[in-house]
């Protein structure tokens, strides 16, 4: 099986599909918009935020499978830099992540005929709001089409999203651009999904967010990685100090804080240090107004973000809509026991009482009872971090990709 896959920037998941097809010989081209090689003199004459952006646009790609269209990416990467923001607004700007998207797989689509020829490729593999016209033209050639969808599709994120917005309307401006996707971009992920041969999932709740008719696709779930676990810890943290519990990501109430900010509220705060790490989605004194005791932390390099779950004791995502939030198990890999709803698409990893636990999405009061039981039984924890750890480490980004090519494999036969 020869496969071209398409996806704008070549985030971590992406980089493990193309690693695992580039191993199995199956990888035929890669498009994506923007790639450099981490050797390349001129990225050291670049601004250090401008060199790292770019340097996560490297790949492990093999020689002459790698296809490019940076224009517009590097005009969306650029203007809020200097302070235009108009040309990126949601849907509406000509350099907004949803036109490089649309760019990008015309772009693949006009290229599928060659490479069906000089590259015998009989199948693409593409990711949501990015595979329309990819998916048509390959249709048109009688080529199968694998569908990535790493969040919930969107018919169950917009009923979900828009009871939130009734529930806790003050939380409303924080729940982002799904809630107000235009009937044409839905219609476009419809179609999508309709010419899928093969639909891609992380997990459960995405799977389960498929309508009816989609199920009888061939369905392929495969958990994301988590980073690198070394020798487990055995860390002896002071006991005396309030509990440090975090919440990294977004801040909004499509990932539940809301309800955690409620649930800090029920507990006593001497025993408990609530740290937020993440973008806003509104101003400070949005989420001041709603709890003022708390401790930000704003963005922060990979390495750092570890850096700090590592000076906390639990983490805690109780989300509304997820595909399978990546922080899970990088909190996990660094020793934190998890708080997490079902939504979070991680209900795998909790061992109810070992390496934390379930809690329903909108739970307020058990959020906070969770929170207070560590609280009151601290002696478990150097257990329970351990217990973590040796979780997160059962899942890697190796058998992520390895899982889904050999799945396809398999289809294929």
């Amino acid at each position: 099986m020869n496969i071209v896959l398409s996806h704008p920037t070549g985030n971590r998941n992406v980089r493990a599909v193309i690693a695992s097809l580039a191993k199995a010989g199956m990888l035929s081209a890669f498009n994506t918009t923007l790639a450099t090689h981490q050797d390349s003199a001129w990225l050291k004459l670049l601004p250090a935020k401008v060199r790292a952006e770019l340097m996560r646009r490297s790949f492990q790609v093999p020689t002459g499978s790698l296809y490019t269209r940076p224009a517009l990416e590097l005009v969306r990467m650029t203007l809020p830099r200097l302070g235009i923001n108009s040309y990126t607004e949601h849907e509406k700007g000509w350099a907004s992540i949803d036109a490089v998207y649309r760019d990008l797989d015309k772009a693949t689509a006009k290229r599928l005929r060659s490479f069906a020829k000089s590259k015998s490729v009989n199948a693409v593999y593409a990711y949501e709001d990015g595979a329309l016209f990819t998916f048509k033209e390959a249709r048109r050639l009688g080529l199968k089409c694998i569908y990535d969808l790493p969040i919930a599709y969107w018919e169950t994120a917009q009923k979900l999203l828009n009871e939130e917005a009734l529930r806790m309307p003050e939380w409303a401006v924080t729940l982002g651009g799904g809630i107000n996707d235009s009937e044409a971009k839905l219609e476009r992920k419809t179609r999508e999904l309709e010419l899928a041969d093969v639909v891609v999932g992380p997990g459960s709740f995405v799977m389960n967010s498929l309508p009816e008719w989609a199920k009888e696709k061939q369905i392929i779930v495969s958990p994301f990685g988590s980073p690198k676990v070394g020798e487990v810890k055995n860390t002896t943290k002071n006991t005396d100090a309030p509990l440090r519990v975090l919440f990294a990501g977004s801040m909004g109430q499509r990932k539940g804080l809301g309800d955690l900010f409620k649930a800090i509220k029920l507990l006593d705060t001497k025993k408990v240090e609530f740290v937020v790490m993440g973008s806003l989605l509104a101003p400070m004194d949005f989420y001041r107004e709603q709890l003022d005791d708390f401790t930000y932390e704003p963005g922060r390099s990979h390495d750092q973000v570890l850096e700090l779950m590592r000076s906390c004791d639990v983490f805690c995502l109780p989300s509304i809509v997820e595909g399978r939030a990546l922080v899970m198990q990088e909190a996990m890999s660094q020793g934190l026991p998890i708080i997490i709803t079902p939504n979070t698409g991680g209900a795998d990893l909790v061992d109810e009482g070992e390496t934390g636990f379930l809690v329903d999405i909108r739970s307020p009061e058990a959020i906070a009872q969770k929170i207070a039981w560590f609280a009151d039984n601290r002696e478990m924890l150097p257990k329970m971090s351990k217990a973590a750890q040796i979780k997160a480490a059962g899942y890697t980004w190796e058998n992520y990709g390895d899982n889904i090519i050999h799945s396809l494999t398999n289809y294929t036969h």
